[in-house]
């Protein structure tokens, strides 16, 4: 071979080598990119999830909040009148209308307090 032939040849090569460079540089430009692009959306996944789950903490505190607010407004009520009734007509009976009634104990029916349940029975 002529030196021309040879030093045509090395020419090439070196075109070509500068061509596969450029080609590996590129492509791992463009894997770093990817790997950059997974792991923002990872980011975000993570970041939309941690929003999600305290806006489904704030909700639900919310509810218990307004659950609060409302068994607060709509108290049940003892109804007094009809206890101090039943106490004054029990009491009219002198002390036998006491629950310190004796040896005989206390009627069952007396501790009913209006209601027919079978608990206890």
């Amino acid at each position: 071979m002529s030196g021309a032939a040879s030093a045509a040849m090395v020419a090439v090569g070196s075109m070509a080598a500068g061509v596969g460079t450029a080609s590996a540089i590129g492509l791992g430009l463009a894997a770093g990119s990817m790997v950059n692009q997974y792991q923002t959306g990872k980011k975000q996944t993570n970041m939309q999830q941690m929003a999600t789950a305290k806006a489904e903490a704030a909700a639900t505190k919310t509810a218990a909040q307004a659950d609060q607010a409302m068994n607060r407004a709509n108290q049940k009520k003892p109804d007094t009148a009809a206890a101090l009734s039943s106490a004054q007509q029990a009491g009219g009976a002198g002390q036998s209308g006491t629950l310190l009634t004796g040896p005989a104990g206390v009627d069952p029916n007396s501790l009913v307090l209006g209601k027919n349940t079978l608990l206890g029975m």
